[in-house]
């Protein structure tokens, strides 16, 4: 796993990278919407452990990490010019998914598929062998008849033809209007890296940090610790009908605050994504 404690990234040593309570960040934006455009800076190198933590999901890939580090920035301070305060989700929600989002169309439009010299030579000799067939007896030739023209097996033939066919790649647009392209990527899954699953793990974490100490309590040890109401009541000193009452409730309010975030992130991401009456921002976040 990448351990931003360990490794330096870009000459940055991450381990002594600030963190900013949230508190403070919400009056920094409250700052920059006001005009004072200097915090923005304050708000960048107070959130590099936010990119730190995406790239945990993009290790042992062969990929150079301070590269993708530097775009992790760029998605970054993305989402600290588009964050909107009022909308009361906090902003380590509305921000990973636009870190992870700028990293991939990075690794889209630098990853490339490159055929070997030799099966590139063996399929120009096969696609002369089969025009010259063509042009002589005016039919396609078969595996076997380009074969002996060749010298190449058949199993040789169909390697070098595959290889060099033109790719259909993942991220070939299968709808497309003015805005927002649907790829084939977006029809596949990734549970490693799925957009919904950091949404779901940061509101839940945020929802848990909202619920009192002894509620935490209680739901850790009842659905983490695998304890008992009745063991759970001894401990706390109270009685198992009042912990039911209390898991009850905090359930109630994590799910309801889960939503909450979800909704309220989703909706600004996808705001984000277009200026006023729907027209495409100048700097446009998920193209």
């Amino acid at each position: 796993m990448y351990n931003y404690k360990k490794v330096k990234v870009s000459g940055v040593n991450t381990y002594e990278l600030p963190t900013i309570p949230w508190e403070k960040m919400k009056e920094l934006f409250r700052r920059m919407q006001e005009g004072e455009t200097e915090v923005r800076e304050e708000l960048i190198s107070g959130n590099l452990k936010l990119v730190l933590s995406v790239l945990k999901n993009f290790a042992n890939r062969g990929e150079n990490m301070d590269d993708l580090f530097q775009i992790g920035c760029i998605g970054l301070m993305k989402a600290i010019d588009n964050f909107q305060l009022e909308r009361g989700v906090n902003f380590s929600t509305y921000a990973v998914p636009m870190i992870l989002g700028e990293i991939r169309r990075y690794l889209r439009d630098n990853n490339y598929i490159h055929i070997s010299r030799s099966l590139k030579t063996k399929a120009q000799r096969i696609q002369g062998a089969r025009s010259n067939f063509l042009q002589k007896n005016h039919k396609e030739p078969t595996l076997s008849e380009i074969a002996a023209e060749t010298g190449f097996t058949p199993e040789e033939i169909v390697m070098a033809h595959n290889a060099c066919m033109e790719p259909i790649s993942f991220f070939e647009p299968v709808f497309n209007d003015s805005t927002d392209p649907l790829h084939i990527v977006d029809l596949l899954q990734d549970e490693q890296n799925e957009d919904e699953k950091w949404l779901e793990t940061i509101a839940l974490k945020e929802a848990l940090e909202k619920l009192s100490p002894r509620e935490k309590y209680i739901l850790v040890a009842r659905f983490f610790q695998g304890r008992t109401q009745i063991e759970v009541a001894q401990k706390v000193g109270i009685s198992q009908a009042q912990i039911s009452r209390i898991e009850k409730a905090a359930l109630r309010f994590i799910r309801k605050f889960y939503r909450g975030q979800l909704a309220s992130a989703t909706e600004q991401l996808a705001e984000g994504k277009q200026g006023p009456g729907g027209a495409p921002k100048k700097n446009e976040i998920c193209k």
